[in-house]
């Protein structure tokens, strides 16, 4: 039962126990609700047969169902709300550990509102079936069949009057929820479809009106509208009879129970009292089956929900060992990388980034040169070939000894809403403030940073909305600076910046790179001239390599990069 619970409701362990727990104080509590209608055919029998026990009896007998009850209902009550919110807590941070492993490259293939929706309602959602469906229904799957054999041992044809209907009728209810669910997700499907119409209508409003076609796009647009409500229209009919249907089944197992018990009584073959109690079950059954029918719901309108906190929780994680890294030299070997396992965005990709050198990768928008970096951080994982540090494969090196020998600069800056100086010590959390500052002085932030009303400790809004782009590329630099590694990647970080800010990051930039290995990407050539080694990607290939003066000599891709150059400053190293 623990591990159906945990692969068909997505709980963690200690959720699936407590589950359980739950569910047997449920069918407890059905069991315990079922004392008051005994004690009444008690009093009923008695007064039938003329022999009524004395009043002590029946009051002790009535203290005893209240105890019982209390209890019962005590017990579930524990189990249904404070464990679950316990499990509500567990499968929150469960989920949140397990996205803090995943691979960076998850969160480019998934909206970052979709898993922030996963980890606040798809999660309350289970919490509140855990808390009022899922703990019920189990509780009357086990409550039902055991008083089935009850009823079917005192008397085959009244406990069948009562058990054939009730099975009749949760068939129907299962039934109208699927259709419903059905129903729902063709519509709001056509929903979106006509949403996205609408939208696209709106934007080309000038373009339909020039071509005189506003007439065709509204009754389009009407045929769209007319055919979603026909859908809704169709879904509710077909729910409305199924329910209809379950609700007229529900009500009649009362009826045959009376017509079967009329029956029986009529030819001596059982007694008023058996009729009584075989009656009282059905209702009480049938009330169970009624409020269970929205419970049900509740259950089938969780499968999406799961079905994304399990994807989160089976998504590959990305496995390595903890390892000492003393050489930096970089080499890719005949590296192959796919998106989306199909098209090839790298294509045996070759070259040697050794320490102590700088290595510049050039080529045209869209070649893979952002790709190749996102590889050697291990922000994706190669498909094909290999790329080793210190001879060792970087698959399997832990991302967290990776990273602690990576700094990376890329051409989108993330900040967080909180002050300058935390958002720079980032770089290393255990930074000093001494430390921070001088980073932003190496990155040539304290000219704007002084100006600020709070100096280092303003707070820049969310991602630095309060600052220019120049701005905060700087701030992303000094983290680099501010985590001094041996490996550094450098994508594209004089996009924002003026020529003037530009020549001074530079300057400052060839402190930090002594003994490193670095890696950069830049547009503007004139800006590598000078750098050990350039590689030439084009469509996802090494064209070339070599230096400056070598490339201009033999690569055509390169002498066309060149004409294509706007810089005019010298990148000095």
């Amino acid at each position: 039962m623990i591990e159906y619970l945990i692969n068909r409701f997505g709980l963690t362990r200690q959720g699936a126990i407590d589950m359980r727990k739950a569910t047997i104080s449920s069918f407890a509590t059905y069991s315990a609700n079922m004392i008051p209608a005994i004690l009444l055919m008690i009093f009923i029998d008695g007064l039938l047969t003329n022999n009524l026990k004395s009043s002590g009896f029946y009051i002790t007998f009535s203290l005893i169902s209240i105890i019982l009850i209390y209890i019962a209902l005590n017990i579930e009550y524990e189990a249904l709300y404070n464990s679950t919110y316990k499990e509500s807590a567990n499968l929150r941070t469960e989920t949140a550990k397990r996205l803090s492993i995943l691979p960076l490259s998850y969160f480019s293939k998934n909206d970052l509102s979709d898993l922030a929706q996963t980890i606040m309602s798809d999660i309350e959602a289970i919490e509140h079936a855990m808390s009022h469906s899922i703990p019920k229904i189990g509780g009357f799957f086990i409550f039902f069949p055991i008083i089935s054999i009850l009823m079917l041992i005192g008397n085959v044809k009244l406990g069948l009057a009562v058990i054939l209907p009730t099975i009749l009728s949760i068939i129907l209810v299962i039934i109208s929820k699927k259709v419903q669910i059905k129903g729902n997700e063709k519509y709001y499907g056509t929903l979106r479809e006509n949403s996205e119409a609408f939208q696209e209508t709106i934007e080309l409003q000038q373009e339909i009106k020039s071509f005189n076609l506003s007439e065709d796009v509204r009754k389009t647009l009407y045929e769209k509208m007319d055919d979603s409500e026909r859908i809704h229209m169709k879904s509710e009919k077909s729910l409305m009879y199924i329910i209809g249907l379950s609700r007229i089944v529900s009500s009649l197992s009362l009826a045959v129970v009376i017509l079967v018990g009329i029956s029986l009584f009529s030819n001596n073959e059982i007694s008023i009292l058996y009729l009584l109690g075989y009656l009282l079950a059905a209702m009480k059954i049938k009330d169970i089956v009624d409020a269970s029918s929205e419970l049900i719901a509740e259950v089938y309108y969780l499968d999406p929900r799961i079905k994304r906190i399990k994807e989160i929780r089976e998504s590959e994680i990305q496995k390595g060992k903890e390892q000492k890294i003393n050489k930096f030299d970089i080499d890719l070997k005949n590296v192959s990388f796919s998106y989306d396992k199909q098209t090839n965005v790298l294509d045996n990709i070759t070259f040697t980034a050794n320490q102590g050198q700088v290595t510049a990768l050039v080529g045209v928008s869209g070649c893979g040169k952002t790709s190749i970096l996102r590889l050697i951080s291990r922000l994706y994982d190669y498909d094909k070939g290999k790329i080793e540090i210190d001879g060792i494969d970087i698959k399997s090196i832990s991302t967290k000894s990776l990273f602690e020998n990576i700094s990376i600069v890329f051409q989108e800056v993330t900040l967080f809403n909180t002050s300058i100086l935390e958002n720079i010590r980032i770089g290393r959390k255990n930074a000093t403030d001494e430390e921070v500052k001088n980073a932003a002085r190496l990155a040539n932030c304290e000219e704007f940073i002084n100006k600020l009303d709070k100096g280092y400790d303003t707070f820049i809004g969310e991602n630095g909305a309060e600052l220019s782009g120049g701005e905060r590329q700087r701030l992303s630099i000094a983290r680099a600076f501010l985590k001094n590694s041996p490996i550094l990647i450098l994508d594209e970080i004089s996009s924002s910046l003026d020529v003037e800010n530009e020549k001074k990051i530079q300057e400052s930039l060839s402190k930090l790179i002594k003994d490193k290995t670095v890696i950069i990407i830049s547009h503007r050539l004139k800006a590598v001239e000078n750098v050990d080694k350039i590689v030439v990607i084009d469509k996802g290939v090494v064209e070339s390599q070599g230096t400056h003066v070598e490339l201009k000599e033999k690569s055509k891709v390169y002498k066309n990069l060149l004409k294509k150059s706007n810089l005019a400053e010298e990148f000095v190293y």
